[in-house]
């Protein structure tokens, strides 16, 4: 049975998937969670880091926690330019909650930094993580990002920032491209019932995700 346990970090969500003691880490916080998130992967076998993009708030501990589990790193190669410099992909905002978050974000940028990583693992959409002991799968999901991934893992799908819930749930309120932000949006409404695990939120059941409110 898979079973998706979410580790808290401030406003950020990691998570670990898991079947029996086999997981996967999704996602990574900042920096001063790095000790809760590695703890918690200390309860299982984690044999694969996987990242849903490459902005420093879900994965500032990539580098740090692939050392100290010794597994390899899993992106989108569309978002392997934002490790090195999270504004090489604009972003951009219409609602004034949108506007607010992405204040906080530049500034996030300009002041915080990633610990280089290169990752092994490169993603595409419909791949299986099987390998490493999970049954999960591979969603592309751009236009927050260009890379922009989700993980569907038995009744949840974890949408990264696809979807977002800080102050409702919503397609993403800050996006590099509107129009493919819609595209995974209505992508994600197609696949029926699941529980969304968002990067930013509590998680919600699966809806009809318009545009931004």
């Amino acid at each position: 049975m898979t079973e998706i346990h979410l580790i808290s970090c401030g406003n950020v969500n990691c998570y670990i998937i898991a079947e029996n003691k086999n997981a996967l880490l999704v996602d990574t916080g900042r920096e001063k969670y790095r000790e809760k998130v590695l703890e918690k992967c200390r309860e299982f076998h984690v044999n694969l880091l996987v990242l849903t993009h490459g902005h420093v708030d879900h994965c500032q501990n990539a580098a740090y926690l692939a050392r100290a589990l010794q597994v390899p790193i899993a992106m989108s190669g569309r978002d392997r330019n934002l490790i090195a410099d999270n504004k090489s992909q604009p972003l951009s905002a219409k609602t004034f909650p949108g506007k607010i978050v992405l204040a906080a974000s530049l500034s996030s940028f300009e002041k915080d930094r990633i610990e280089a990583f290169e990752p092994e693992i490169l993603v595409r959409d419909g791949d299986s993580l099987k390998e490493f002991g999970v049954d999960a799968q591979v969603v592309d999901l751009p236009g927050h990002t260009r890379g922009s991934v989700g993980i569907r893992a038995g009744e949840g799908l974890l949408v990264g920032d696809a979807l977002m819930n800080m102050f409702y749930p919503t397609v993403s309120m800050l996006y590099t491209d509107a129009d493919r932000m819609l595209e995974s949006a209505g992508k994600i409404s197609g696949m029926g019932r699941l529980k969304i695990c968002f990067g930013h939120g509590k998680p919600v059941e699966n809806r009809v995700w318009g545009r931004a409110q």
